[in-house]
């Protein structure tokens, strides 16, 4: 958490100092405000006193008759009893004036009290916000540069509950330990200092008051602090399934299964309902012990007090004052513990925000990045990748290289590996042993941005971003002349339902795309990497969504527009890879056969098996 107050700028350093002045201000205001409150109740007691004598008993109203006026019983009581004189004086000199005043400085000292109050929470709101955005941006900054190995290290449930629950947690806990706990040990000092001086009785009493609210908190304090180191990874559990259900919603409706993502849905909210019911059941102990400790002292402050002014040891003003006093140290104390129960809440968010903050990428950039002249090919020297959390290789020793304007294509079984293998072209992941080369150097020696902007990349899952068709297709070129972006749509036959719909190029795109169909969501993605016309064209199993004449056309439409550029596709069906100029045969990671259509029929069983389970031998020529 203390790492955190870092990235405090300069000018927070300073508000926070004005935060912490202001509060001591602010205490002054309240214990000058319980010393106007003890002067006006004097004052009103001693006017009570000079308008009605008999108040102070028989004996006292018979010496007040014989002289007639409380100026001439003051000129003869200083003489006889001096220890009586200043009460007498008081009540001589007592005037409406008095309670004027006092309740004049009363109203002052809360005024000021609220105006520091005021600006104490628009410095700590300010630095607090500007804490929180600060932080937000790094945490998506960092997170824009992981690879998928980090990605997947986090999960994305997780990563978005850091970048919003965790943050609010902890900025929460900043705005309020600014506002209230700096004012928590000044109050209870100061107080504890003006208490001491009036009565040991009524400080015993407060001290014991505090030592039994103090055990109450630490005993369900104990008892809580373990769950909320709980309940962050419950909410990381339930944006996971949320997230799953809404972005599979389609299959869910497919297949009926809103009663299965339901309960699994339940089950996690119901978990971590019974958490929060449990610690809300723990931390709504604190009202009532608060209720119970704070009347208790005021009994006994009364109780104490009314023998003590029997005694005449303090006066009724005295007791008032202490009873305010003896709520401010109770309410202290309290906010100190509330404090103390928050912190380790926000401690965990904080430590989940800092995993994330102080991971580095496992793909960096070079001190000196390299960059070669444009000539679009692509080598993979002996490359054997496995994943950081896998024993076993998911490719081995895999050798090829491709010239300028080849096109290359990769098939095999599902998981095989051919996904893992174009996604090292662009460096979405670093080979564990090996070299991959991008017009002749090694990636790792090129920066992302420009080894990127090299390839144009279509995922295998159509992803588009929420916006306009205009803006996905131009996502990748923000100067992306109109003429150009038609041009892209026309090459990914995406123009003909475009046009058809309303806003044509203007027409709206959802998130993730799920107002269009599979197919047209997959054109847009060609048209977006079309649109950067790049040197090379990386495809993974981009065609499938695609209908076989609308699959040729794409593909023909990319050679004639490419102009020479190297194209890499990853494919299941054998249409779509006949014409390429190098075919490579994955199975279980290795490439068991390379070569072009006509020699893997020939010489590679897995690749004929592949070819014959979709093509007749008539249509394969054997």
């Amino acid at each position: 958490m203390l790492k955190m107050f870092k990235r405090f700028r300069n000018i927070d350093w300073v508000f926070l100092v004005v935060i912490i002045g202001l509060t001591i201000m602010q205490v002054w205001c309240t214990m000058m405000m319980v010393d106007y409150m003890a002067d006006i109740i004097s004052s009103i007691t001693y006017l009570s006193y000079q308008t009605d004598p008999s108040q102070l008993g028989k004996e006292f109203m018979t010496i007040y008759n014989s002289f007639g006026s409380w100026d001439a019983l003051l000129s003869v009581i200083e003489s006889i009893n001096p220890d009586l004189a200043p009460m007498v004086a008081n009540i001589a000199n007592a005037s409406m004036g008095d309670i004027w005043f006092n309740g004049g400085m009363m109203l002052l000292v809360t005024a000021s009290s609220a105006i520091i109050q005021a600006i104490i929470s628009v410095l700590a709101s300010a630095i607090a916000a500007h804490f929180a955005t600060s932080v937000r941006t790094d945490l998506n900054a960092k997170v824009s540069q992981f690879s998928l190995e980090e990605i997947n290290k986090f999960s994305t449930a997780s990563l978005v509950t850091r970048s919003t629950n965790d943050i609010e947690q902890v900025q929460m806990t900043m705005l309020l330990m600014m506002r209230m706990v700096f004012a928590a040990p000044v109050t209870a000092i100061w107080a504890i200092c003006k208490i001491e001086s009036a009565s040991w009785q009524l400080t015993t009493a407060v001290a014991v008051a505090v030592v039994a609210l103090l055990v109450c908190l630490f005993a369900i304090m104990i008892v809580v602090l373990p769950k909320f180191k709980v309940s962050q990874r419950y909410i990381d559990r339930i944006n996971g399934i949320t997230r799953e259900n809404l972005s599979g919603i389609r299959v869910v409706h497919a297949y009926n299964a809103e009663g299965y993502q339901e309960e699994k849905f339940k089950k996690a909210n119901d978990d971590f309902t019974k958490l929060n019911l449990f610690t809300g059941r723990m931390m709504g102990l604190l009202s009532p012990v608060m209720v119970i400790i704070m009347d208790g002292i005021t009994l006994a402050i009364y109780w104490l007090g009314a023998s003590l002014i029997n005694a005449a040891e303090i006066t009724y003003a005295d007791v008032s004052s202490f009873t305010m006093l003896a709520t401010q140290i109770i309410m202290a104390f309290m906010m100190l513990l509330m404090m103390f129960v928050m912190w380790p809440r926000a401690s965990v968010s904080a430590k989940r925000i800092n995993e994330v903050l102080e991971t580095e990428p496992s793909i960096e950039d070079p001190a000196d990045p390299v960059c070669p002249k444009r000539l679009g090919t692509i080598e993979f020297d002996h490359v054997s990748f496995h994943y950081p959390d896998g024993e076993e290789n998911v490719l081995t020793d895999i050798n090829f290289k491709v010239k300028k304007g080849d096109v290359i294509a990769i098939i095999g079984a599902t998981g095989c590996g051919k996904s893992t293998l174009v996604n090292m072209i662009a460096r979405l992941y670093d080979v564990s042993e090996g070299t991959v080369k991008v017009d002749g150097v090694d990636v790792r020696q090129m920066s992302q941005k420009d080894l990127r902007s090299r390839i144009g990349f279509v995922p295998q899952r159509g992803l588009l971003f929420s916006g306009t068709i205009k803006s996905n297709i131009k996502f990748g070129e923000d100067n992306l002349s109109d003429e150009k972006m038609k041009e892209a749509a026309d090459v990914a036959c995406a123009t003909p339902f475009i046009e058809e719909m309303e806003g044509k190029f203007d027409a709206p795109i959802a998130q993730g795309g799920t107002n269009v169909s599979g197919g047209q969501r997959q054109r847009l993605c060609i048209a977006r990497a079309v649109a950067t016309d790049p040197e090379i064209y990386v495809f993974d199993d981009s065609f499938s969504a695609l209908d076989f004449k609308t699959d040729l056309q794409v593909r023909t439409n990319i050679k004639e527009h490419s102009h020479g550029a190297t194209r890499v596709i990853v494919a299941q069906r054998i249409g779509t890879i006949m014409d390429a100029d190098l075919i490579i045969v994955l199975d279980e990671g290795k490439a068991v056969g390379m070569g072009t259509h006509q020699q893997l029929l020939k010489d590679c069983p897995t690749y004929r098996d592949i070819a014959l389970s979709q093509l007749s031998k008539e249509e394969l020529g054997l």
